[in-house]
């Protein structure tokens, strides 16, 4: 049986170019303790939302509450994806993705808050699971992503550090707009 261990904050050489945004949004010396707070936070602040208030755009071109909660989701699993084929000692070189062109096929607008919740429960419960699957050797495995070079650690402070990007703007651009 695999102890508990924390999985620590990621050093520099571990990331770089526009991910080490993200890393540096992660303001956590412990990531499973981060995705669950972050988790706990974001559907909490979602919840209780009105329709008027997840379909609000504070500009024209912006994503609604709805389409950046979807968005969150397809980045996680993205990532989450990147982060087991790196661990997994895959060294092929991942492509990046163009966050634009997901949201609408998504339909993010049309779905139930509730579904979208669940999506994301499902999924954050899967991604710390696998994290938490990660010994010390698997952590420190780099890839080659977006053309930049991540390790596994990383990629799970790059996660978080996502959310906390979009819990930011979802409090300071709509809700305090609407």
């Amino acid at each position: 049986m695999q102890t508990q261990h924390i999985i620590t904050y990621p050093s520099p050489e571990e990331h770089n170019g526009f991910l080490s945004n993200y890393v540096q949004q992660a303001k956590t010396d412990d990531l499973i303790e981060g995705l669950t707070a972050s988790y706990v936070f974001i559907t909490g602040m979602v919840q209780g939302l009105t329709d008027e208030q997840l379909l609000f755009r504070y500009a024209p071109g912006k994503w609604s509450i709805k389409e950046v909660m979807v968005h969150m989701v397809d980045t996680e699993r993205i990532f989450s994806y990147r982060a087991l084929r790196f661990a997994r000692q895959d060294k092929t070189e991942l492509p990046g993705f163009d966050q634009d062109q997901y949201v609408l096929p998504a339909k993010a607008d049309a779905r139930d808050i509730n579904s979208i919740i669940a999506e994301y429960t499902s999924l954050r419960t899967a991604t710390i699971e696998l994290f938490k699957s990660f010994d010390e050797e698997a952590l420190q495995q780099r890839g080659v992503a977006s053309g930049l070079e991540v390790s596994v650690r990383a990629l799970g402070y790059i996660i978080l550090g996502h959310e906390v990007h979009h819990q930011k703007i979802i409090r300071e651009r709509y809700l305090k707009a609407v």
